[in-house]
């Protein structure tokens, strides 16, 4: 699977879960749009991506 794959799988769970972030936010007061989320679904497709290359890093270390 290359990167950009992972990428879209990774904004497709993010996606899934943005109406509940979006009400969390809104019970917070902090008031949430397209344009202010961008930099943050651009930082979880960055985690996401380290935690499946660390998850696979593992798995490979234990099938050796």
């Amino acid at each position: 699977m290359t990167t950009q794959e992972k990428s879209f799988q990774f904004m497709a769970i993010a996606m899934k879960y943005l109406p509940e972030a979006k009400e969390q936010l809104d019970k917070a007061g902090v008031e949430l749009s397209m344009d202010l989320i961008q930099p943050f679904m651009e930082l979880f497709t960055q985690v996401m991506q380290e935690a499946y290359e660390l998850g696979f890093e593992d798995a490979r270390k234990e099938n050796q």
